[in-house]
């Protein structure tokens, strides 16, 4: 189940100040802008995001459990390499002491939104993806 997409792109500079509010040297306002504005065109309701130390955190409208968008440049050369990530990634939580939930078919329909989304942007290029545990 893949959760995590990192790419390279330079049309999400950091707005003044917005180290202040997460870590130094570390920004993506304006991509967490760019995918709230879309997820609803496929299905996907976010609601208001806000900073974490690590990026920003987009939470999502889910019955089942909660969940979020986690998006964040990553430190690098020049900066311009970002990660979003889907939480939860694993296949399943668990609820209560017996309980267990799948998260499959949630996680899966928000990656593919997440992949449509970064994939319309035409300054985005280098996607890849992957499984919590694979890297």
């Amino acid at each position: 189940m893949r959760s995590h997409v990192q790419f390279v792109s330079d049309a999400f500079p950091p707005y003044p100040g917005e180290e202040e509010q997460i870590n130094p040297g570390i920004w993506g306002k304006r991509l967490a802008e760019f995918i709230v504005s879309k997820l609803p065109d496929f299905g996907v309701t976010p609601e208001e995001f806000y900073a974490e130390d690590w990026g920003w955190e987009i939470p999502l409208k889910n019955e089942a459990f909660p969940m979020f968008i986690g998006c964040g440049n990553q430190i690098s050369d020049g900066g311009n390499e970002f990660l979003c990530f889907i939480d939860p990634s694993k296949p399943e939580i668990r609820r209560g002491l017996f309980k267990k939930i799948s998260t499959v078919s949630d996680v899966e329909r928000v990656a593919d939104a997440l992949d449509q989304i970064l994939r319309s942007h035409p300054g985005i290029r280098d996607l890849e993806w992957w499984k919590e545990d694979e890297k």
